[in-house]
């Protein structure tokens, strides 16, 4: 599908776009002095309005010192640290250490803020409590270094021995010291770009962060400048904020120069991960480093500023950039047209285009492709179609195979196959040839519609247009007919794509099988997947998966289990969520001991067995009624480096409160508050519960009293005394009552209208009356209607002076009139 979000913002030498006509500036800071000043504090407004000490607020030059390697960031940012102890989580990246500190004379202190700042997001709004960024003409950034080459180069990527680290890199799991000692020879064997080519390769980015810190401690080898560029530039990508800003500051602590697309990856980072000031503090780093705000950082605040929400500031970053000489170009405008786009302001985006050419920058297809988009999420259709010819007689540009492209994939996308269908003939008609990939989105969009039979249309008229479709074309189509329940036609389908030399594959088979499970045919899939070796195809951990389900929805346990334990043994792990679905299911049959030995078994095996799947067995011998198995479980699970938490005790201490042991109850709950684990609102249902049950309430409010130092509970003695009054234990509720009134809050009324209505039912009305003169002392008003009910009560009672004093009250405080007071007391 074509993409336009790379288009939007792009930093950095190589990478840097140029637009048609000279929209950028040559014009030096030098020249405004002042304006400069303005455009810097304005960025850094929006960055935060409390800096720490380490960011300046007045103008002046940032000495560098030795002392800028001091880290001072609670232990979140120290190199010192980054060895080995990070690289804990994978068993080969151990190797030799190498010292990663570099004491040199100058150097800066790089995001020198703990992890708990960067959780405070909230933006500045006032410009003048701001630091200021200075500008250093002097530091000449030499274009060439560490610049890293274009992806083109695809060479690099089928070098035979990137290819054979990556694969070493899949077989992570199972390394040995054999293994990681080949890696190690490879490694030294690599070419710069080899090793940027094999970073940027991992699907997992965390696992390229790894690899990095791994090669970088290896004996006789050197990371290249450009390998710290090709990190940045995958971490950019991602919200890995904290790596990110490490190997800045490990590139700035080995003195390789840094340019500005560096730090403009580690703005981006942050800006992904929601961290807005933290990302626009990257621009102080700069001015640290000696570097200009040029217009690719002024490009890529403005595109931060655009995904965090704040186009308001990003349009008054547009006219400072004007300030100071830095004319904006096509990629500048891009971004905020997609702010406005975000916002729903379509129109104020077009008007951006109309504008566009009258301040010297004409718009470009991208331009009008962000607004298309947009569109078409709406399925504004005719309005797609007028700004395509907007396209053509305002800005010159032809539609051409990628405009169609964009069209069709966005609707699909959307769920909007019949519009898609037409701009694919419309294309057609003027001489676009679309390819399986388009075809292919139609058909998906349709299937996902539950529109199969007009999918199988569009795959017939692929044959009468020689575009032959592809496995992914009839997988879609398969899995249409497997999700309305048609799974004969799925078959139908899967022997066509037999016929016609289309060879099914592991996704197609299995899209079949899930259909065949949700059938009620768990067995049949079975066997078709036992057959698996005869048809060339192998299942993989989605295949196993779907299988294992159907047992589980069909009640064959058994059939689950061994499902999930060849699984194993083939190399795929089960989720823990799906670990968690068979143990509930084989509780819920009361198969505790099975439960139980099934996990146990995965955990022995290496799966993700966590906290909640010991729960879940905790919480099925509890109700089985088999407490000492279940309290061995807790103590197996600190053997099992598996903490418990607030709900794994609460199931343990409503089973022994339902049991009646209140004593061991209370020490589990004091042993869960000396692991410092906060009680929760469930947690105090559960004590009140069963204490109140027990008429222990002098116990319960001793050890509510030490669970509100953990975590407080501000309904506690309302619950407390709403069921006491359930079990009928008036007096203690009563006695309870003064510390609920202490707040005097509406939670506190509907408490005392529960005591109030006890003593109706209980025949006491002279004690509801006097709640509710408590509550009226309290400035609370009773509820009329329970007030009636009890004046009524009273003046049957003879205690009519009592009903007249209530009356009163409300009068007294305009709730009622008089005439209204008169015909209750008639």
């Amino acid at each position: 599908m074509f993409s336009i979000r790379s288009s939007y913002i792009r930093t950095g030498g190589a990478a840097r776009l140029r637009p048609h006509n000279s929209c950028e500036s040559t014009t030096s800071f030098s020249q405004y002095p002042l304006t400069f000043v303005q455009l810097t504090q304005f960025f850094s407004s929006v960055s935060s309005r409390n800096s720490s000490s380490d960011f300046c607020s007045e103008i002046r030059p940032h000495s560098v010192e030795s002392n800028d390697f001091d880290d001072s960031n609670n232990g979140n940012g120290s190199f010192r640290k980054m060895g080995n102890r990070n690289m804990a989580g994978l068993s080969f990246l151990g190797g030799a250490q190498r010292d990663c500190e570099n004491p040199q004379s100058e150097s800066f202190k790089l995001f020198e803020v703990s992890d708990s700042e960067e959780g405070n997001n909230s933006d500045g709004d006032d410009d003048d409590e701001l630091m200021m960024l200075n500008s250093n003409r002097g530091c000449e950034q030499k274009e060439n270094l560490g610049r890293v080459e274009g992806d083109g180069d695809e060479d690099e990527y089928r070098h035979p021995l990137v290819r054979e680290v990556c694969r070493l890199i899949e077989l992570r799991t199972a390394w040995t010291p054999k293994f990681e000692g080949e890696l190690r020879h490879l490694l030294r064997s690599l070419k710069p770009k080899q090793v940027c080519a094999v970073l940027k390769s991992q699907a997992d980015e965390r696992v390229a962060l790894k690899i990095f810190y791994w090669a970088d401690r290896q004996w006789r080898y050197k990371h290249d400048p450009i390998v710290y560029y090709a990190m940045l530039e995958v971490l950019g990508k991602t919200k890995l904020c904290q790596g990110a800003r490490r190997v800045l500051r490990l590139m700035a602590r080995r003195r390789i120069e840094l340019r500005s697309d560096a730090f403009g990856h580690v703005m981006v980072s942050y800006s992904r991960a929601g961290k807005l000031r933290h990302a626009l503090r990257v621009l102080t780093l700069m001015q640290k480093a000696g570097l200009e705000l040029d217009l690719s950082m002024c490009n890529t605040a403005i595109y931060v500023l655009v995904k965090g929400n704040k186009l308001g500031k990003a349009l008054r970053t547009l006219e400072r950039m004007k300030l100071v000489g830095i004319a904006p170009n096509v990629v500048t405008y891009n971004c905020l047209i997609k702010g406005y786009c975000d916002l729903h302001r379509v129109e104020d985006a077009i008007q951006v285009i109309d504008e566009m050419p009258m301040k010297g920058c004409a718009p470009d297809k991208v331009s009008y492709y962000t607004v298309m988009d947009f569109l078409c999420k709406e399925k504004r259709v005719k309005e797609v179609r007028d700004l395509m010819e907007k396209m053509i007689k305002d800005g010159g540009l032809l539609p051409d195979q990628v405009t169609y492209n964009n069209l069709v994939h966005v609707l699909c996308k959307h769920g909007y196959g019949d519009e898609a269908l037409e701009f694919l003939r419309e294309a057609k008609e003027k001489g676009f040839r679309f390819d399986k990939v388009g075809y292919s989105a139609i058909v998906h969009s349709f299937c996902k519609d539950g529109q199969t039979d007009m999918a199988k249309e569009i795959v017939s008229e692929m044959f009468s247009k020689g575009c032959i479709p592809d496995v992914v074309t009839y997988t879609a189509v398969l899995n249409g007919y497997c999700r309305l329940g048609k799974v004969d036609q799925a078959k139908n389908m899967l022997q066509h794509m037999h016929k016609h030399g289309c060879k099914p594959n592991t996704v197609s088979y299995t899209a079949l099988l899930n259909g065949l499970c949700r059938g009620g045919n768990s067995l049949e899939a079975r066997e078709m997947m036992n057959t698996s070796e005869e048809e060339w195809w192998t299942p993989n951990a989605i295949t196993y998966s779907v299988l294992m389900h159907g047992f589980r929805r069909e009640g064959k346990l058994v059939e689950a289990c061994d499902t999930v334990k060849e699984m194993i043994k083939k190399g795929f792990f089960p989720t823990p969520v799906e670990i968690n679905l068979l143990i509930q299911s084989l509780c819920q049959e009361g198969k505790m001991d099975e439960a139980k030995r099934f996990m146990e078994e995965c955990l022995n095996k290496g799966c993700a067995v966590n906290v909640v799947n010991f729960t879940t067995v905790i919480h099925g011998y509890c109700q089985k009624d088999d407490l000492e198995a279940a309290l061995s479980l807790l103590d197996d699970m600190y053997l099992s480096n598996k903490h418990p938490d607030a709900v794994t005790y609460t199931a343990m201490i409503s089973a022994l409160g339902k049991k009646g042991r209140i004593q061991d109850a209370t020490e589990l709950m004091m042993k869960m508050l000396n692991k410092g684990i906060d009680p929760t609102p469930v947690t105090y249902r559960t004590i009140i519960h069963w204490y109140c049950k027990m008429s222990r309430v002098d116990d319960l409010l001793k050890l509510l009293e030490k669970m509100f130092l953990r975590q407080n509970c501000k309904t506690a003695y309302n619950q407390v005394i709403e069921k006491l009054c359930s079990f009928g234990n008036f007096e203690d509720a009563d006695e309870l009552l003064g510390k609920v009134l202490k707040t005097a809050s509406r939670v506190d009324a509907k408490t005392c209208h529960v005591v109030m209505d006890g003593y109706l039912r209980k025949g006491i009305p002279l004690s509801a009356y006097k709640v509710a003169c408590r509550m009226f002392n309290r400035n609370l008003i009773p509820d009329l209607k329970l007030c009636e009910k009890v004046t009524k009560r009273l003046m049957l009672e003879g205690n009519s002076k009592e009903a007249d004093n209530l009356m009163l009250r409300f009068v007294e405080r305009g709730c009622i009139s008089n005439q209204h007071q008169e015909h209750l007391e008639s």
